[in-house]
């Protein structure tokens, strides 16, 4: 697949911050009050999916600046598209002056993605095999032989609030999904291609193979809502939010999906995650790891709303395990099933602090290493289906999914960070090496 990513603007401009910060280096950092923002714009080329346009751009409120680096609030607004039908829409509210005492974070998206990444279920007992996507191999498929077409609305609202004791949060919170699942559009997709690069029709890839022979439930493969109610509680020491040198961040957290709301499907899930911070040298180098548990408690989950790490305001949930926010270098939505761990290790070097143009400024390398597996399967239906069976006799015993890889950072004013990850797969299983362009330290 020919793929071409660029943040053209940011990258001129935080290079010309780069080159105009050694004259600088000098001045002392500086309190920041009232309304400051970031912005970037998106330009990127998949030749599938085709071109991509838009941007993304943060406010912030500092208030009289006597918390800063801390923020009173932060409205957050992403929208880009590409002209094959992919694209975000999100808007994000983080505010802590609405309700006195109380912290809330509200999310509006609307997620389109016309090659969504599906390789089944239970990490390496799931099949993959790169082959069936390089056009250049006698095994090639597609290139959207594991892909499947996805629209997602999600509405959230979370609370968090001081406890008597100290440090201790309560949380708590909804969130409502409306998925709507597909098989990849390739008529959609070859539009406007020359012959030599036309995706071939694969009759809905191993999405549409898993509906067909009966491996996904068929009130569950058009999609449907789920809506959750979130309860828990934060222990918190850290000293700074967005990149913090010392401290702790463990949550605990209930979430419950009630069948009569979520398409008859009802569940519960706990999600338990612990974040630690060390400071090394002095606002300079510190080490950051992140452990997680999530797991199915009751019930029964549709697999549409399997691929979901849930995390507590201010973090949103994300897709699966697999990808820029979970494990870098290893494919999206590679390890799904019911339960699930993973970690991530990560030492973070400021090599640069200064103020350029009234900004605070910083850039940061970092080193990382990421890991996760599935812990308790997702039991798939019972097939007779020849093929099937022949497919699921493919699998291999799960084990730990391994990356590593180097990032930096660039921050405006501690808050507003790009971020660049260049991560790779231990396993090639796993793929092969993914490049992550966005916003803020992983955690």
């Amino acid at each position: 697949m020919k793929k071409t990513t660029a943040f053209l603007m940011a990258f001129f401009f935080l290079a010309s911050i780069s080159l105009s910060a050694q004259e600088e280096v000098k001045q002392k950092e500086k309190v920041k009050t009232g309304w400051s923002f970031g912005a970037i714009p998106v330009v990127a080329y998949d030749s599938d999916i085709g071109f991509k346009y838009g941007g993304l751009v943060n406010f912030y409120d500092y208030g009289d600046g006597s918390k800063y680096p801390k923020y009173d609030q932060s409205i957050y607004m992403e929208w880009s598209r590409t002209t094959k039908g992919s694209g975000i829409n999100q808007l994000t509210y983080d505010t802590e002056k609405l309700i006195p005492g109380v912290r809330m974070l509200s999310e509006v998206s609307y997620l389109t993605e016309k090659a969504l990444d599906f390789y089944g279920f239970n990490g390496y007992n799931a099949y993959y095999n790169s082959n069936f996507e390089d056009q250049l191999h006698a095994d090639y498929k597609s290139r959207m032989f594991y892909r499947m077409d996805r629209s997602m609305l999600r509405l959230k609202t979370d609370f968090i609030g001081k406890l008597p004791v100290e440090h201790l949060k309560w949380f708590g919170g909804i969130e409502f999904y409306n998925n709507k699942i597909d098989t990849v559009d390739i008529n959609n997709l070859n539009e406007g291609k020359d012959a030599a690069d036309m995706l071939p029709s694969i009759g809905g890839g191993l999405y549409g193979d898993f509906v067909n022979w009966g491996l996904i439930a068929p009130d569950q493969a058009d999609g449907g809502n789920t809506t959750l109610f979130k309860l828990g509680a934060i222990y918190d020491t850290r000293d700074n939010e967005p990149n913090p040198m010392k401290g702790i961040w463990t949550e605990l957290q209930f979430l419950a999906s009630p069948g009569f709301l979520s398409s008859d499907y009802g569940y519960t899930r706990m999600a338990l995650t612990h974040r630690q911070y060390f400071t090394i040298v002095p606002k300079a180098l510190n080490f950051a790891y992140r452990l997680s548990y999530q797991a199915k408690l009751t019930g029964e989950m549709p697999f549409y709303m399997l691929p979901f790490v849930f995390n507590s305001t201010p973090q949103l949930t994300r897709d699966g395990l697999g990808g820029a926010k979970t494990m870098r270098g290893i494919l999206r939505n590679r390890v799904v099933g019911e339960d699930f761990f993973y970690g991530n290790a990560e030492l973070r070097w400021k090599v640069l602090r200064t103020v350029v143009l009234n900004q605070n400024f910083y850039i940061a390398l970092a080193g990382f290493a990421d890991a996760g597996m599935v812990t308790a399967k997702y039991e798939l239906p019972a097939s007779n289906n020849t093929d099937a069976n022949a497919w699921l006799a493919q699998s291999e015993d799960e084990k730990m999914h391994i990356s590593y890889g180097a990032g930096i950072h660039f921050a405006l004013n501690d808050n507003f960070i790009v971020t660049v990850d260049y991560g790779m797969a231990a396993d090639k299983r796993d793929g092969d090496s993914g490049m992550y362009i966005g916003l803020n330290f992983l955690f």
